[in-house]
């Protein structure tokens, strides 16, 4: 008798959970946490209830640490898209037999139960096994399955089928015959057996939340769709309840292959408040997510015994917990695996002054709520004044600290901004101050050759210092900032297109470019007039991007390897506000020619 069973083998495209290309990931969700797929449509990563919760799925980071797969023999990775805008992604698996599609989603919506994750299964074209393999707090623990009636539970989560579900050991399996369909759904609490039709109607409800996500957008630029693409990856790390958005959806994905600097990004930044806001309302004008976004951070006053607030904190508001290591493979061996994050407590000047910068572009765009959290953005100025002078950890969270010129240079900005906000008293007080910054970094802020240092005494240039004229604390032909982008395209960039970062503790060259980076060095070619330039880097980073639009934080543009966490929410917003930038001022020059040659033509 001939032996069929699935064998892992008889996957052609299936590789080791941890060794997957981070390129070959995607992601859905449901704006409170989020399931990380590979292209043969396993799900290696999910934390039931929140980003930054324990997982059920680790197989991301170690072979053992569990995963959701679908098997069916001769399978091959094929085509895969985001369904409509939304956050739905339809996997393709080919085969001799035939193509099998997947469509993974989260239910979103007021009108869709909250916290479902639903598999969908095309016709079969041979027979498949959907092979559940959970293994609760990342991939420590045993879990505890119980079969009943038509019910799986969980951990106490509730899984549901179109077929029988089986127990086999600590692994739940449904098989599709031949010529079927399917669905599995997994709820994180308790959940009635759906009926085909009910699944219908939550698609239906979930696919019309992320439609009237979209209502609004009416941008018809240059690189549109890497705009929506960009727009739906932040929206993805998006804790819609609390208005939180997390640097990324994954921890220790390494920064270097095979390295240490393997973090945990689920946690909410202050630092990308600036970026993350300004792109919101560039798209939207006064916008309620970016509003939302301030209003949690805001929230988070209070969460430090030190500082206004921690730099950044969990979905709560409160204080991220404290930094663990987890016995686990690591992806691609790459130890230790981290959650929680060691840097919550350090003084990060720049943190604090976007916070302030975020505050100003609500202001000036006119706030819903008028000069919302006005006492937290006075508490941070008078705190800037106060510790301006004092070395911090700057924006790369290095120790120790460092007397960091770019923290004083947004310390500056942030106080000159909020000045027209504040009663006289407090704006000649902040003013006054901005300007001690000021006479401080032309004293000791620049190099030999005249450029913006990383910090005194060295000769060292950061592609942060791109960020300056963006700020407004400069002009971007200025000499200082010509001798600095000389600097970085000599020293930090590889192609004049994508930039490094310059570390303190560590060799920036180890690490792949750093994405964001480079689309701030196009805001600055934008500002410099030169669009040429801009729209070449902004291509060049749009490159790095997978088929599904999603950017890490860094890569390998020699190899095509991604780098760092995923989605990157900060490097998608620094896409937004340099293509945005881009096409206002290709607008502008495309309105003046048009007025010169109507001049022309009347002149005639």
């Amino acid at each position: 008798m001939t032996d069929t069973r699935y064998r892992p083998e008889d996957q052609i495209g299936a590789v080791a959970s941890n060794t997957v290309p981070i390129r070959d990931l995607g992601v859905i969700g449901d704006r409170r946490s989020a399931a990380v797929l590979d292209r043969m449509g396993r799900i290696l990563w999910y934390c039931p209830c929140r980003f930054d919760g324990p997982s059920l799925f680790a197989g991301l980071l170690d072979p053992k640490g569990g995963e959701w797969r679908i098997e069916m023999a001769g399978a091959e990775a094929g085509p895969r898209r985001y369904i409509d805008g939304s956050g739905m992604l339809e996997t393709t698996l080919t085969s001799v037999d035939g193509n099998l599609l997947l469509c993974d989603w989260m239910t979103s919506g007021p009108q869709a139960p909250t916290g479902v994750l639903v598999r969908e299964i095309s016709t079969a074209p041979a027979p498949v096994r959907i092979v559940l393999d959970p293994r609760p707090g990342y991939g420590r623990r045993r879990p505890n399955i119980k079969v009943e009636a038509d019910t799986v539970t969980i951990e106490g989560m509730a899984l549901h089928g179109s077929h029988r579900l089986k127990a086999e050991g600590d692994s739940v399996v449904m098989s599709l015959p031949e010529g079927e369909a399917g669905w599995m759904a997994l709820s994180d609490g308790p959940l009635s057996r759906p009926e085909r039709a009910k699944i219908d109607n939550w698609r239906g409800h979930t696919l019309g939340h992320w439609e009237e996500l979209d209502a609004a957008l009416d941008y018809t630029g240059v690189f549109a769709e890497e705009i929506a693409a960009s727009l739906r990856a932040i929206r993805l790390c998006t804790h819609e309840e609390s208005g939180a958005t997390v640097a990324a959806v994954t921890t220790s994905l390494p920064e270097v292959p095979g390295g240490t600097r393997n973090w945990d990004y689920r946690y909410v930044w202050l630092r990308d408040a600036g970026m993350i806001v300004s792109a919101l309302l560039r798209l939207f004008g006064r916008d309620r997510e970016g509003e939302a976004y301030l209003r949690f951070i805001c929230r988070g006053s209070g969460s430090s015994d030190r500082y206004p607030m921690a730099v950044f904190t969990d979905l709560d508001g409160e204080t991220a917990p404290r930094e663990t290591e987890l016995p686990l493979e690591g992806w691609r061996g790459a130890r230790p695996v981290r959650v929680g994050n060691g840097a919550a407590d350090q003084l990060q000047l720049d943190a604090y002054a976007n916070v302030v910068l975020a505050a100003k572009l609500l202001y000036r765009e006119g706030s819903a709520e008028g000069l919302a959290h006005w006492d937290v953005v006075q508490d941070i100025c008078d705190f800037l004044c106060a510790n301006w002078a004092e070395p911090d950890h700057g924006i790369w969270e290095e120790t120790p600290p460092r007397h960091y010129v770019s923290g004083k240079v947004v310390a500056a900005c942030a106080l000159e901004s909020a000045a027209e906000y504040g009663s006289a008293a407090e704006a000649a007080q902040w003013r006054r101050v901005a300007a001690e910054i000021r006479d401080w970094i032309t004293a000791h802020g620049l190099t030999s050759e005249g450029a913006y240092a990383v910090y005194p005494g060295v000769e060292e240039v950061d592609v942060t210092a791109a960020l300056f004229p963006v700020w407004n604390f400069c002009d971007a032909d200025t000499p200082e900032m010509r001798a600095t982008m000389t600097a970085l395209e000599r020293d930090w960039s590889p192609d004049g297109l994508l930039y490094h970062r310059r570390l303190e503790c560590a060799d920036g060259h180890d690490e792949g470019v750093f994405l964001a980076a480079g689309f701030w060095v196009a805001q600055y070619w934008v500002m410099r007039g030169d669009l040429e330039r801009a729209q070449a880097i902004i291509k060049a980073g749009i490159a790095q991007a997978n088929d599904l639009g999603l950017l890490s934080e860094e890569a390998n543009p020699r190899s095509g390897a991604m780098l760092g966490n995923i989605p990157q929410a900060f490097a998608h917003a620094g896409l937004i506000g340099a293509v945005f930038d881009l096409n206002t001022a290709l607008e502008a020059r495309a309105a003046e020619t048009q007025e010169r040659q109507d001049e022309v033509g009347s002149n005639g």
